[in-house]
């Protein structure tokens, strides 16, 4: 495969990367210092995947897409690695199109060799995950906590390193503090970066995994949970003026679709009520014996 040389200007990829990625010196069988330039045709079988990888899931199809484009169009934008040991190679970006390229039947991939430490390897892998990969948001978030928990660095210095103002940081940071079941949410693309946000200003972790359930079966936008959320939150201390219990919107809502349940399950119109202790009562009213006796066989009673 023909691959210029020309070195391309690099779009913008935060100053922790640019100096990270500035070349590397190597020295030559003369042993001259000579700084790594250009691209590397670099055999497949020579290459270990990344340890650092900040990506967790790769689609297939979309892998299965990139290696046909591979086999027509070929390598457009090399991946980058280290150099280990003589023909022993890892890599620091990139791991999609090595997948594809392998799915693809190559034997080569053009390669940027870099040398790198393990703190460097692993910052270099997040940061260009970050910027130039397609990641989810936890994924993000996660490859943020990294770079400050594992590369030692403040969230100024993570702000700078990734081009984001700290704020935007925090934010995505927040995303990790949410419940199981909602992170998946996010890393599986059933909810948004703005859906998750909304959640974050919850505080009961229940209600937060109880607006998440009726945000998928309603498939509910981001302003509307927005607002759910703002409704909640001002009827943390009003108290219902009929029953003096809290009126919490996601509560009645679990409540009223409960009551459906039982009335399609029964066939007959059924009352559910509970206050804020989980105590309450259900009421079945039955029309005759023979319904009676209707609603006893759905029990199992008779």
């Amino acid at each position: 495969m023909a691959v210029s040389k020309t070195n391309k200007k690099r779009g913008a990829l935060g100053k922790g990367l640019g100096a990270l990625l500035q070349d590397s010196p190597q020295k030559t069988e003369r042993g001259e210092n000579h700084p790594i330039a250009g691209i590397f045709e670099v055999p497949l079988d020579q290459i270990q995947v990344n340890p650092f990888q900040p990506r967790t899931h790769f689609d297939k199809t979309a892998l299965e897409e990139l290696a046909e484009s591979i086999t027509v169009q070929g390598i457009i934008q090399p991946i980058t690695v280290r150099k280990l040991a003589d023909d022993e190679y890892q890599l620091i970006s990139g791991e999609r199109r090595y997948q594809a390229s392998k799915m693809a039947g190559l034997e080569k991939i053009p390669a940027y060799v870099r040398l790198a430490n393990d703190q460097q390897m692993l910052e270099m892998a997040l940061i260009e995950n970050i910027q130039r990969e397609n990641l989810n948001a936890l994924e993000i978030a996660h490859s943020y906590q990294r770079l400050l928990s594992e590369c030692d660095l403040k969230q100024e210095q993570l702000g700078d390193r990734v081009g984001k103002n700290r704020t935007t940081v925090n934010n995505y940071l927040r995303l990790l503090k949410l419940p199981p079941d909602i992170q998946a949410g996010i890393r599986d693309q059933k909810i948004s970066m703005g859906h998750a946000r909304a959640l974050i200003n919850i505080e009961d972790v229940d209600k937060q995994l109880a607006i998440f359930k009726r945000m998928l079966n309603e498939e509910l936008s981001v302003r509307k949970v927005e607002a759910l959320v703002k409704d909640l939150s001002e009827s943390k201390e009003k108290k219902d003026p009929v029953s003096g219990t809290n009126t919490d919107p996601v509560r009645k809502y679990e409540i009223n679709k409960l009551q459906q349940k039982l009335a399609s399950h029964f066939g007959t119109k059924v009352s559910l009520k509970a206050d804020n202790k989980d105590k309450g009562e259900i009421k079945i009213p039955f029309h005759s014996t023979s319904d009676l006796n209707r609603i006893l066989e759905i029990l199992e009673l008779i």
